[in-house]
């Protein structure tokens, strides 16, 4: 056996260094002020646009005001932060895909002496939806459940939580097309993920056991875990014109009703009442 010597190996290769990073150039538009440059790059780097765009009218303010180094980065920092919710909020809001603009404070309880503003102000608050409560609004056509559900779901969704808000029928469809492309958990999945889930126009339609049977799953998916809040014009007596088998319409009643809050809006037609009052000031 002939020993190889150290001068007839190859040589190893050696690994190449990755080039060392530069630091980013600061670009310095002509005739601008180096610290104005600098503070607005570096805004831009650390996403802070509330303060790239508004700290030369905090920089006067402060002036004015005479504060301190530290009580002026207080206040510069409060805006970022304020203007940062705000975005939030909005963002939460659009998220929830309601279906039209709908606010609490613009529901008219004069003309619906049944909806008590106490009971809808506390709804307003997010304990409920935390401790993943039921909501079901039942009512007649036109006595402002969407209103209701859809402003309560605003007034959740600006507390900082995620909303989404449909219909039973578009939900009933997503979850059979779902199914046909194999994707349902996927979908439960994804409403699961919601803080409140709004279901408009519950009882409108004829589901088939098929149909029934993906909504529950999505009721049992959320069962004392995620709220859900429904807006019914039929009372929970007449549920089995929607759900045709008597053991799942039982099961849904049950999953909806436990420990749930529940808001009777009556029969007579707030929309109705609203146009007449119109015609009646002509």
């Amino acid at each position: 056996m002939t020993a190889t010597t150290d001068a007839a190996r190859p040589p190893t290769a050696t690994p190449a260094r990755p080039p060392a990073k530069t630091p980013r150039q600061r670009v310095v538009v002509p005739g601008m002020d180096p610290v104005d440059a600098a503070i607005e790059q570096a805004a831009r780097t650390l996403h802070l646009p509330t303060i790239r765009d508004g700290y030369e009218e905090a920089v006067e303010h402060a002036l004015r005001e005479r504060s301190t180094y530290k009580q002026f980065l207080a206040d510069l920092l409060g805006t970022e932060v304020d203007h940062r919710d705000e975005r939030r909020k909005l963002r939460l809001v659009r998220e929830a895909n309601f279906s039209r603009p709908k606010r609490i404070e613009d529901f008219d309880y004069s003309a619906n002496p049944n909806v008590l503003p106490e009971q809808i102000n506390t709804l307003c608050d997010p304990g409920w939806v935390v401790a993943g409560q039921p909501l079901c609004l039942i009512g007649d056509s036109g006595t402002g459940k969407s209103h209701l559900l859809i402003g309560i779901g605003t007034a959740i969704a600006e507390a900082g939580y995620k909303v989404r808000y449909t219909t039973a029928a578009n939900l009933v469809n997503e979850l059979a097309e779902a199914a046909d492309e194999r994707q349902l958990t996927k979908v439960i999945a994804r409403y699961g993920r919601c803080d409140l889930l709004c279901l408009d126009e519950f009882g409108y339609l004829d589901l088939d056991k098929a149909g029934a049977k993906l909504l529950f799953q999505i009721f049992t998916d959320r069962e004392e875990r995620r709220a859900i809040a429904v807006a019914s014009n039929a009372p929970f007596s007449e549920w089995h014109r929607t759900f045709t088998d008597a053991r799942l319409c039982k099961a849904i009643v049950d999953r909806l009703t436990f420990n749930a809050h529940i808001i009777e809006t009556g029969n007579e037609s707030f929309r109705l009442l609203t146009t007449t009052r119109k015609r009646g000031k002509k």
